[in-house]
């Protein structure tokens, strides 16, 4: 038990510090002047320092092959701490600092790159980071992670047992019925958009409305404004952030409610994980499971929308919408557009696709960074049947590049099919729940999600904590089932 002991009070104290390093990062990216960009590059490289130090310390080792775990937690913690050495101890400690250094210093140049349309701006940083990536994913790689596959060592440390091979089966099995009922959609009349202007206070005053109606911890979180909605933190301060466009509110309300789904996870999470490798969420494809289960299946549903629609006649007057059917209608609109972040539930994962795929080929270095607008361009016109209007509109749209998350797109999409299986599971286990959601109240679907599935942290597996939470292994079906029947409906089809 001695070396249990040592072994987890070394682990708390990295856990502590991860999230000092995290809280740099969310103040990066809400507060922080902009000046100050190169000084914060420095503070989180010296963070990644210390904290590279602590997760390849020799005495871990020492303490792995002669602790004792008093309980399955203390072995599923046992077995994280090592997996987690075996992919920092592959990684030298200059690339991992030089890592943090350079996705920092990417992030401010990026959003000027974005402000500004320019992707020369932003192109000579991102081969730098690809460069990084491609060296850390090859290192892991040579020590046995992801099957020995660079890509796959990177997808690792996003979605544990997940590879390239798998996910892009999961794709092929997911296109051809999106696409089909895509086409049928967009044959079918358009319901109107929402026109006119939505004051920015107005939107956060109903943002803060909404992440109240999914019951979010307002003592232990908080809503601020950023390029890129977010959340960030754990514990017991997890906090969220979103944007706003004048001529579209769901923007800021959807990636609102969204970003509470993150944030909730990490929030419910039984306090005797905390500080420990089970302290977080499990893997990022069931991080995205909740955002998306809040945003879609819960926050644009039939019954939501209608209190929705209540609140923002309130809120802004009329809306040029006849009435909630029509609201509903309106929310889920199906439509051509260039943003993954505001695509319907039926094109997202399309979107997804493509990042996907552009990503991999940059890892394995058959697509340079030189042409990735050249290639975007050309997949999204295929892929879409129109074409990129402007790079803010295209490959300079998303964050993840910048902040080095290479490996992290298709866990959106992983998790949208977690979250198919877990709707079709919570729907059967509380048939009531639309007159809860009529109200405004979200809090039973959220509380059966708390039970199932968040407070268990990073316990089980990303299988296991979904099978345990549905009743069966995770599958594509529910959730292209549930699209099929909404957007019939919805078209009339």
């Amino acid at each position: 038990m001695t070396a249990f002991s040592d072994l987890m009070a070394h682990q708390r104290t990295t856990e502590a510090l991860s999230l000092v390093a995290e809280r740099l990062g969310w103040d990066q990216e809400t507060v922080m002047p902009r000046g100050a960009a190169e000084q914060r590059a420095e503070e989180l490289a010296a963070m990644e320092q210390v904290l590279h130090a602590r997760r390849t310390d020799p005495r871990l080792a020492e303490w792995l092959d002669k602790a004792e775990a008093p309980d399955p937690a203390g072995a599923r913690a046992m077995e994280l701490i090592a997996h987690a050495l075996r992919r920092n101890g592959a990684v030298p400690a200059t690339l991992a600092e030089e890592l943090a250094r350079t996705t920092s210093l990417a992030q401010g140049i990026w959003a000027e790159a974005r402000a500004r349309n320019d992707v020369a701006h932003f192109l000579p940083m991102l081969k730098r980071v690809v460069a990084l990536r491609r060296e850390e994913g090859q290192a892991m790689a040579a020590a046995g992670i992801g099957g020995g596959d660079a890509y796959d060592a990177l997808i690792d440390g996003y979605e544990p047992g997940a590879t390239a091979e798998t996910l892009s089966a999961m794709f092929a099995a997911m296109r051809p019925r999106l696409v089909a009922l895509r086409e049928a959609v967009l044959g079918a009349p358009t319901p109107a958009a929402l026109a006119g202007n939505y004051p920015a206070e107005g939107q956060l005053a109903l943002a803060r409305r909404a992440a109240s109606a999914f019951g979010y911890d307002w003592t232990r979180g908080r809503l601020d404004l950023a390029v890129h909605p977010f959340s960030s933190g754990g514990v017991n301060d997890s906090r969220i952030t979103t944007r706003v466009v004048e001529t579209d509110p769901f923007n800021c309300l959807y990636s609102t409610v969204h970003e509470v789904g993150h944030s909730s996870y990490e929030l419910a999470i039984d306090a005797a994980h905390h500080f420990t490798p089970l302290g977080h969420g499990v893997s990022m494809g069931v991080h995205e499971s909740q955002s998306r289960i809040y945003e879609n299946q819960l926050g644009r549903s039939r019954a939501f929308a209608g209190w929705l629609f209540a609140q923002m006649q309130a809120q802004f007057g009329d809306l040029g919408v006849a009435d909630a059917d029509a609201f509903y209608a309106t929310v889920n609109r199906v439509q051509k557009g260039y943003i993954r972040t505001e695509a319907d539930e039926l094109q997202y994962n399309l979107h997804v696709m493509l990042r996907f795929d552009l990503e991999r080929a940059l890892v394995a270095g058959t697509l340079d960074v030189a042409d990735i607008e050249e290639a975007w361009n050309a997949r999204f016109l295929a892929d879409f049947g129109f074409a990129v209007d402007k790079p803010a509109n295209g490959v300079l749209q998303d964050v993840h590049w910048s902040v080095g998350a290479i490996g992290y797109f298709a866990t959106y999409s992983l998790g949208n099919l977690y979250a198919g299986c877990l709707h079709a599971a919570l729907r059967q286990d509380l048939p009531d729940l639309d007159a809860s959601l009529a109200e405004g109240d979200a809090r039973p679907a959220t509380a059966w999600l708390r039970d199932k599935l968040q407070r268990h942290g990073g316990l089980y597996t990303p299988a296991e904590v979904v099978t345990r939470a549905c009743g069966h292994a995770p599958t594509e079906a529910p959730l292209l089932d549930y699209l099929e029947a909404k957007f019939r409906s919805l078209y009339r089809l």
